[in-house]
């Protein structure tokens, strides 16, 4: 005999109680930010992505030099724009086109696809800080810059100690970049990380007590031991970049402690806000 069926209409109302989850702030975020990066992901996967995870989505970097052999990167911009999410291009493009004396036409291209941010870096370039800073400043009047301190060289990461990466924050900051990028590539084996993917926990914490404002920090996390970390460590409201279009939803659930690896973490925050 058929089940009878109860319509939605008739049924109890709930007795659900919504939960409480550590505090969020809304977008346009300055703390808690998630750069996404893009690797050249197909099309209509990119715009899926977007359409259900936009709202934890507050700045996508196309990666590297991406941008230029990424097939509809208008389209992808242009869906970005829609949702109200900022974009950029890689460091990497920039020192490319560094490297070939061709910096107006860099700025060029950004504003011609409606960047309103640009990374400077110099992570596999060499370039003098003085030289960087005048970058910085040139690109501060028509972008939101975003710079990055460290090297894509394992090695000549190794080599460069905590107060040269101190300094470099403070020298970016100081001539305009809005936020600072430390550096741990797409594969989480360079800059805050050594070549085998562990973070170097002392250069984090000397990062940590230089009196340098958090929300101004955008520490790479590629890897979900690495976001775990810097939620652990910072806070739910730390600004981690370089995650993949397919780990948003996750780096959500470790911020709010949805996730067995930050659950106590968030407990004992003592900051909630109701969550349907």
């Amino acid at each position: 005999m058929p089940q009878s069926f109860t319509p939605r209409s008739s049924m109890p109302p709930s007795t659900h109680r919504p939960l409480e989850l550590p505090v969020r702030e809304p977008k346009p975020r300055r703390r808690g930010r998630t750069m996404v990066i893009d690797a050249g992901a197909p099309l209509r996967w990119f715009e899926d992505v977007v359409e259900s995870a936009g709202d934890f989505i507050d700045l996508v970097k196309f990666g590297w030099g991406t941008a230029l052999v990424t097939a509809g990167i208008k389209h992808k911009t242009e869906v970005l724009r829609q949702h109200g999410i900022s974009y950029m291009f890689g460091g990497t493009l920039f020192e490319k086109y560094v490297l070939r004396g061709r910096f107006d036409d860099y700025r060029g291209l950004c504003l011609e696809h409606g960047c309103d941010r640009v990374e400077v870096s110099d992570g596999t370039i060499d370039l003098a800080p003085r030289d960087k800073a005048r970058y910085i400043g040139r690109l501060a009047a028509d972008f939101e810059v975003i710079s990055e301190v460290g090297f894509k060289d394992p090695h000549r990461s190794e080599l460069f100690a905590p107060s040269q990466w101190i300094a470099g924050i403070r020298r970016d900051l100081d001539a305009g970049a809005r936020s600072v990028i430390l550096e741990a590539r797409e594969s989480g084996t360079s800059g805050i990380c050594r070549a085998d993917g562990e973070l170097r926990f002392g250069l984090v914490e000397d990062v940590l007590d230089a009196g340098l404002p958090t929300e101004l920090l955008i520490f790479e996390a590629p890897t979900k031991k690495l976001q775990t970390y810097f939620v652990k460590r910072v806070g739910s409201d730390v600004n981690l970049g370089n995650i993949a279009l397919t780990d948003i939803i996750a780096v959500e659930t470790l911020r709010l402690g949805l996730r067995a690896d930050t659950l106590l973490d968030a407990e004992e925050s003592g900051e909630f806000e109701v969550h349907l």
